[in-house]
């Protein structure tokens, strides 16, 4: 093996031992890291406003607007929102065996009558009665849990405490931090890792910030669509749908059939299903047509798949911070992809390259100089 290719492998030796290093260091430190993710989707999320309003303030003035609107939001989602949906839900738990002796007494008759099949819901009442009961219990072991132990508690408050700290000082030094990585970069390398930085905030800017306000105004649309239609549970079933809308068409699955068997079990008429399917068919007109196209666009590039696969796998893999980190480590590999396969193409691998050896693009001959025309006398030919 001559020199070259023996330091070729012992920098990709050491590179692959680096990329083992972060790995267990993520694992070791994955019971800590989840508050700072959480800082720095923060961040990342207020800094383009934090850039706008610094041209007619100081920076330190306008991260601590940006700071204050961010969490006043965030708190008043969890103080308005959490209370309610917690309410609905155990509205939903005490309806479940009323609705099923509804089937049981109405539906199911004229079903036997029709196909000659008889079903019995005893099973089924036992099992969701028991499930229910499990889940009250699950959730009384989890308070618990959570605000029993001395040491949980403070463990939990502690990171309710950075994660405003960490995100404040991220966003007050984000654009300084930006700069000394990319400072830092190899000059060789610095052009090209600077474009694909530039296309990866492109895509995450587009999923992250558009998606996330699409995801809220659906689920606006949609909770105060169902409201007006009367079903109780409008605020769990519609905000439920807007959070999931982020992959096509699941949140309008997700609220037809929650809301559909939620609003069954309420009316017992299949005739209230109309104004449900006419909230989420209203909804979808405004996400294909207005809200995605104006917030989103056609940047983000990520197959709803793609999307699916992403989160199951980070949830798999590591858990609540491998689903924070999920879709944007997806966007980036995206863009990566992209240019590696741009790369493939131009490469002699794919046979591009051969063909431009080859046979070289013709060289256009220079254009004409402006000035008197010149004409030709046919007799001279």
């Amino acid at each position: 093996m001559n020199p070259e290719s023996s330091m070729s492998l012992q920098r990709w030796l050491m590179a692959v031992a680096g990329l083992g290093l972060l790995v267990w260091l993520f694992v070791q430190l994955q019971p800590i890291l989840t508050p700072f993710f959480i800082a720095i989707l923060l961040a990342y999320l207020g800094d383009p406003l934090a850039d706008r309003l610094e041209r007619r303030m100081p920076r330190a003035a306008a991260v601590s607007l940006v700071f204050l609107v961010l969490f006043l939001v965030l708190g008043l989602l969890l103080l308005i929102v959490a209370p309610q949906a917690a309410e609905q839900v155990q509205q939903m738990s005490t309806r479940w065996p009323l609705a099923l002796e509804w089937v049981q007494d109405n539906l199911l008759p004229r079903f036997a009558a029709l196909t000659g099949v008889t079903v019995n819901l005893d099973m089924l009442k036992s099992t969701l009665t028991g499930h229910w009961a499990q889940a009250g219990a699950m959730t009384a072991d989890v308070a618990g849990w959570l605000f029993g132990s001395g040491m949980s508690a403070i463990g939990w408050l502690a990171n309710l405490v950075v994660i405003p700290v960490v995100a404040f000082y991220l966003l007050r030094d984000w654009d300084a931090l930006v700069a000394w990585v990319r400072d830092f970069l190899p000059r060789r390398i610095e052009p090209t890792v600077g474009r694909l930085a530039r296309e990866s905030d492109e895509v995450l800017g587009a999923f992250l910030r558009g998606q996330l306000t699409v995801m809220l105004a659906l689920g606006t649309v949609y909770t105060l669509g169902l409201w007006m239609a009367g079903l109780d549970q409008a605020l769990l079933f519609g905000m439920l749908a807007g959070l999931v809308s982020f992959v096509p068409y699941l949140g309008v699955i997700v609220g037809v059939l929650g809301a559909g068997l939620a609003m069954l079990i309420q009316t017992q008429e299949l005739t209230s299903l109309l104004p449900i399917l006419l909230v989420f068919g209203v909804g979808q007109l405004l996400e294909g047509f207005i809200l995605t196209p104006l917030l989103v666009g056609d940047r983000v590039g990520l197959h709803p798949v793609a999307v699916i696969f992403a989160i199951m796998a980070g949830g798999q893999l590591f858990g609540f911070t491998g689903i924070l980190l999920a879709l944007p480590l997806a966007a980036v590999l995206a863009v990566l992809v992209r240019h590696a396969h741009d790369r493939y193409k131009a490469s002699r691998l794919y046979g591009r390259g051969e063909d431009a050896v080859a046979a070289p693009e013709r060289v256009e001959p220079p254009p004409l100089v402006d000035g008197p025309e010149v004409r030709r006398d046919p007799a001279a030919d």
